[in-house]
């Protein structure tokens, strides 16, 4: 029997001719990533060495990356202190994939490995956040990993015990309808197989909608995968992943490219038209409440926010502003743009869309996580409802259990905006 995309991984990763779900190995770890609880890691990391007399050194410093983007600017002066206790950590470890709080190199964590080209297909890619499935969008088995874990991943290199994912196939099959996103496509998945659907499986995307999607779409589907309780997500590497890691992350040597094989064994196959979708919204409490957005279209919102690592990319605020450009966001909204990283920040500000946002009345902030976690920039009041391209609603995501957070995709968002009420944006929206 052939293998899938996560058992052709893992193979390579541990030497073997050939692995099958439900095998325990110990891969090797091609980048290993992680933001402000690096502070958390090293300290779990130095714990390993005390009393040994050995130097605490990092097995490989050109495969960690840290980024700093869940609390930029540090928000408290504990924030800061452990911000500078990683500083110093990386200048003594060597660590040169090092993103500091800096309007031209910095951003989310999610957003700085693809366009960096830290990410290639075939790699193995853990990171202490539970959205480094995000990074699958690239071909590579990328999933989050605890600060424990990391430590020893630091040290050794490997990840230990690590139990070989069932998978599940997700064929989509047509195109995406105008005004239907990867977003809507992801929310949808999500609703259907609910949050548990996928646990401690991968779920590797198939089908015509999925080749003929950017990478910053995929990098939406898999960065969500999560939600669905899935260990990762995957999108089998074609000519769209060599473009993009050739024209956008500056990646000059070859890159391997491989699919799974024909005859690969899935746990379950799951077919989807894309021509039927329409626009999808996330209701509150959980992701996988998931309803066409006509469902509940009238809803009051008092704050919109686009961006995160999971649509605060180029084309999403490309999106935001051809909905916005001319108009006014609606008395009594709040619109909050947080573009992914500071090269997108750059580029949008060149290309005039952030100009359009701020215009309509926007306000546009640094690139970084934002209100999504509710700790730092942007938190909802009692009785607020947040409307969001974020990725997850739960109770006191933004930074409040009184309030209630929709999911949707930018273009709903650019169209709620500017009636002040969760819009469809095929009908109260320009069209994007």
């Amino acid at each position: 029997m052939g293998m899938t995309m996560v058992e052709k991984i893992l193979a390579r990763a541990t030497g073997q001719a050939a692995v099958k779900a439900g095998d325990v190995v110990e891969p090797k770890v091609d980048l290993a990533m992680s933001h402000e609880n690096g502070a958390l890691v090293l300290n779990q990391f130095l714990e390993i060495y005390k009393d040994t007399g050995l130097e605490a050194r990092i097995w490989d410093a050109s495969r960690v990356a840290i980024i700093f983007d869940h609390r930029v600017p540090a928000e408290s002066s504990k924030t800061a202190t452990n911000q500078k206790k990683v500083r110093e950590f990386v200048g003594k470890q060597g660590i040169t994939k090092f993103h500091d709080i800096r309007g031209d190199e910095g951003g989310i964590c999610h957003q700085i490995l693809p366009e960096n080209g830290y990410v290639r297909p075939g790699c193995v890619v853990v990171g202490t956040d539970s959205h480094t499935t995000s990074h699958g969008a690239l071909g590579a088995f990328s999933f989050g990993i605890g600060a424990t874990e990391m430590a020893s991943v630091w040290a050794l290199g490997v990840v230990l015990n690590v139990e070989v994912p069932g998978t599940i196939k997700v064929v989509v099959n047509g195109q995406l309808p105008p005004n239907v996103f990867p977003k809507d496509l992801i929310l949808y998945l999500i609703g259907k197989i609910s949050a548990e659907g996928a646990n401690f499986k991968v779920i590797e995307f198939h089908g015509p909608a999925i080749h003929a999607m950017s990478t910053s779409g995929r990098l939406t589907i898999c960065n969500m995968a999560v939600e669905a309780g899935a260990t990762s997500g995957i999108v089998p590497p074609d000519a769209e992943t060599l473009r993009y890691l050739k024209e956008e992350a500056g990646v000059s040597e070859d890159v391997q490219v491989f699919g799974p094989d024909e005859d690969a064994l899935y746990d379950q196959v799951v077919e989807i038209d894309a021509a039927m979708l329409e626009p999808q919204i996330a209701c509150p409490h959980t992701v996988d409440n998931v309803k066409p957005v006509g469902e509940i279209a009238g809803t009051s919102v008092q704050q919109v926010v686009i961006g995160s690592c999971t649509n605060g990319r180029l084309d999403d605020i490309e999106i935001a502003a051809r909905i916005l450009q001319g108009h006014k966001v609606a008395k009594g909204v709040r619109m909050l743009v947080f573009p992914a990283s500071s090269r997108i920040y750059s580029q949008a500000m060149k290309l005039g869309y952030l100009a359009t946002l701020m215009e309509a009345g926007a306000v546009v902030m640094n690139s970084g996580c934002g209100p999504c976690l509710g700790v730092h920039q942007g938190a909802l009041a009692d009785g607020d409802v947040g409307l969001a391209t974020t990725n997850r609603n739960f109770k006191g995501r933004m930074g409040n259990p009184n309030a209630e957070v929709y999911l949707c995709s930018p273009a709903v968002a650019a169209a709620s905006a500017l009636t002040g009420v969760i819009t469809d944006p095929r009908e109260g929206g320009k069209n994007a």
